[in-house]
């Protein structure tokens, strides 16, 4: 029986590199996307690159029994959950604090907390038997704030809080939880940047340059596998050293 992951958000950008790194190490790949179209692209994309299983699901973010329904399908694979990574998240763009409303706040906490605790509620309950490994993908601004993006900093600092929570309960059942606490990632937003933004912006690191899409996902699979065998309630920092420093370009 193959082992099997879950990667949420994976039809693009750090999930799908994230599901690429899985499927290198022979792992049948399970991925999600809001749209089902792009959920299934990405699949087969897999399929054809490194010839292992993979399925996607369309997952909402709001209702839960496309949870639920999801989980059920995996549990009657033939396959062995062994890891999870919670990538997805409500970026929580745009939202000053005097002017954001209470719905719009509670619906990043809803899709970044309490979504991220169902899925991994449910994979811990296929996993209990046998052990595994979760993965909170978070994000350094839970640590050091930015402006207008509340809601999302505090979902993520929730999400960090959850792990250690998490980690403690299901310590008994071999599955281990962390938290791989990313800072600025080469996505879109950084394509956009023209040559001077982008050397700005690699400025304010003191490694001098932000992360690839490659750095989160080595460290979500050292997180997934026997190398950190003994890992668990902890929280890697890709950040490049943004997070240690106390003047951004000091």
């Amino acid at each position: 029986m193959k082992n099997a992951v879950i990667i949420t958000g994976a039809s693009s950008g750090t999930g799908y590199t994230i599901a690429e790194k899985f499927a290198s190490e022979g792992y049948t790949v399970i991925l999600t996307s809001r749209s089902q179209a792009d959920a299934d692209a990405a699949a087969e994309k897999i399929r054809q690159k490194f010839h292992v299983d993979a399925k996607g699901y369309q997952l909402c973010g709001k209702a839960g029994s496309d949870v639920y329904e999801m989980f059920s399908e995996i549990e009657g694979m033939a396959v062995k959950l062994k890891a999870v990574v919670l990538n997805a998240a409500n970026l929580g763009m745009n939202m000053p604090c005097l002017t954001a409303d209470v719905d719009s706040f509670r619906e990043v906490l809803e899709t970044n907390l309490c979504w991220n605790f169902l899925i991994a509620q449910q994979a811990a309950l296929q996993m209990k038997n046998e052990g595994g490994a979760i993965v909170f993908i978070g994000s350094n601004t839970c640590r050091r704030a930015i402006k207008n993006r509340s809601a999302y900093i505090a979902s993520k600092g929730g999400v960090l809080s959850l792990s250690k929570a998490l980690a403690v309960e299901l310590g008994e059942y071999h599955i281990r939880v962390n938290t791989v606490i990313a800072g600025s990632i080469k996505t879109r937003r950084w394509d956009l940047l023209d040559e001077k933004g982008k050397e700005e912006k690699k400025k304010r690191v003191p490694i001098r340059d932000i992360a690839d899409f490659e750095d989160i996902a080595n460290a979500a699979w050292f997180l997934c596998s026997e190398l950190s065998g003994n890992v668990t309630g902890a929280e890697i920092v890709v950040d490049g050293g943004a997070d240690a420093q106390l003047f951004p370009g000091s």
